[in-house]
């Protein structure tokens, strides 16, 4: 069990162990000091986002990653893909879990952004 908030200030829930994700590996979107990428946004990515993503010098679909994977994304890839989206179009913004998503990503993106995405609501 994790001792991290989330962004609605509750405990930090699970994200995924199928694939195991967090920078930790141990399922939760945890933001321990040394992970300076703050891997927080528990995420759905996408098909079109992987694409994104791998056009950006990061291709998760490398590390068996496809459409429908839950991952915690780092902050400022979910950030990017949600600027890019009025080009690229919201396919490419992973949809979010907030119960899932490290308070630690409220250091880059708002709450009513992540909101915007959120599969879950409060």
């Amino acid at each position: 069990m994790s001792r991290s908030l989330n962004v609605l200030s509750k405990p930090l829930a699970i994200h995924s162990t199928s694939p195991m994700t967090g920078y930790l590996r141990n399922g939760y979107c945890e933001v321990p000091a040394s992970d300076a990428g703050n891997h927080s946004v528990a995420a759905e990515v996408s098909d079109e986002f992987l694409k994104f993503s791998a056009e950006r010098g990061n291709d998760l679909r490398q590390i068996g990653l496809k459409g429908g994977c839950k991952w915690c994304l780092c902050v400022s890839r979910w950030k990017e893909a949600f600027d890019a989206r009025g080009k690229e179009g919201d396919k490419i913004v992973p949809k979010i879990f907030l119960n899932a998503t490290n308070e630690k990503a409220l250091d880059k993106v708002s709450l009513d952004d992540l909101k915007k995405f959120a599969v879950d609501k409060e």
